[in-house]
């Protein structure tokens, strides 16, 4: 017989071993693997809507443009007593004002636009752009009594100690309040002039028993550079007084007083209601405007120093907004101009002025604002900063 027919026999017949092998296999044996893959219980499966995935910060891809994280940003942050949310926005970001748009609202959470220490900040992403998230641990509590915060306790936008001294005594007035505030009638002695201790009579609005109010002397005008219209009025400070015996006139005791008070000289509260736990943000419209006046009459203004903007709630600025400070570039004369042949000097024109680009020099927090003015606090300044200098729109 040819070896051909001989390697086929032996083909034929191992194909023939193997069939019969996988015929006489039990059907346990058979269907072996079919059980190794089976799906699990029902009660194993993974639930049909899975929960939104917010995943670290570390192996996500960069933020978009206008939201630069700090390159020192933390993963998590407990907040604690003391911080401010500027101070926390500068944590995490480049540019703090742009925290609304990192800020994720947790519905779960009482009061999530206000911030309390102890509670915990964690920088996540979501759908790609960074967000920080907030972390209360009695958010899964239900009694009112734990849940409960009181507004004071809120951590405040900016360091309320560096302007409570202006609250009390500011060195600038808003027309209305030089015009329309409560104001000094007469003394008892009938004295054109009062010191502390001396009881005097008041009118002018409601003024209840052991109210207490700062003696403001209204001083000359301040004008708008721009216009040459007064938006307001130099507030000297005169001293304190409290209320006695309401009603018109209601009677005063002067507690202290750093200079004479005069009849007409304006009272004002001691503390004034301010909101501090307003976000920083930009505004919402094109504002430019100029600083007018600054707070203890310093010549250079520098960090944590409050001016006053010709700029207020009429043309759109509300507490909590953002503007960069530019140093208003100097007037200086052009000598290399010509109108001819460089060579000949008959040609310079020796009179042609020119104004140098203005140049930034730092950013401000609006935190109180009127009609047509609103304080600002410095908040960073990278060069000496100046009356008139000009406030626009963050970069």
């Amino acid at each position: 017989m040819s070896p051909y027919i001989n390697k086929r026999s032996l083909i034929a017949a191992a194909a023939a071993a193997l069939l019969a092998s996988a015929c006489s296999s039990t059907p346990d044996e058979s269907e072996a693997p079919a059980e190794k893959v089976e799906p699990p219980p029902a009660a194993q499966t993974a639930p049909a809507q899975p929960a939104p995935v917010v995943q670290p910060a570390a192996v996500q891809p960069a933020p978009r443009e206008s939201v630069r994280l700090s390159a020192s940003a933390p993963d998590r942050y407990v907040v604690k007593k003391g911080d401010t949310l500027w101070d926390i926005s500068a944590m995490f970001l480049n540019d703090p004002w742009y925290w609304p748009e990192i800020w994720y609202v947790n519905p779960q959470v009482e009061n999530p636009h206000l911030i309390y220490p102890g509670d915990v900040l964690r920088l996540v992403y979501v759908d790609g752009q960074p967000r920080i998230m907030l972390e209360r641990g009695d958010v899964v509590r239900l009694s009112p009594q734990i849940r409960a915060y009181p507004l004071d306790q809120a951590i405040s936008t900016i360091p309320y100690e560096v302007i409570e001294p202006f609250l009390s005594s500011p060195s600038v007035l808003d027309r209305d309040t030089a015009r329309n505030s409560p104001y000094i009638l007469a003394s008892r002695q009938g004295n054109l002039v009062h010191g502390a201790g001396t009881p005097v009579y008041a009118r002018g609005g409601d003024l209840p028993v052991g109210a207490r109010y700062s003696i403001m002397n209204v001083g000359d005008e301040l004008e708008d550079p721009e216009t040459g219209k007064t938006i307001g009025y130099e507030g000297i400070y005169v001293g304190e007084a409290r209320v006695e015996r309401d009603g018109d006139p209601a009677t005063l005791m002067l507690t202290e007083t750093a200079r004479e008070a005069l009849n007409g000289d304006r009272l004002l509260p001691s503390s004034p209601d301010i909101p501090m736990n307003f976000v920083p943000r930009p505004p919402e419209s094109e504002i430019e405007g100029q600083i007018v006046s600054v707070v203890d009459g310093v010549s250079i203004i520098g960090a944590y120093q409050i001016v006053v903007l010709n700029r207020g709630a009429t043309d759109g600025l509300q507490p909590g907004h953002m503007l960069d400070v530019y140093q208003k570039g100097d007037e200086v004369r052009d000598r290399w101009a010509n109108r001819g042949s460089p060579w000949n000097p008959t040609n310079y024109v020796f009179r042609e002025k020119v104004e140098l680009p203005s140049e930034f020099s730092g950013n401000l927090m609006v935190f109180r604002v009127f009609d047509e003015i609103s304080y600002g606090l410095i908040m960073q300044a990278t060069s000496e900063i100046f009356v008139h200098d000009i406030v626009r729109n963050p970069r």
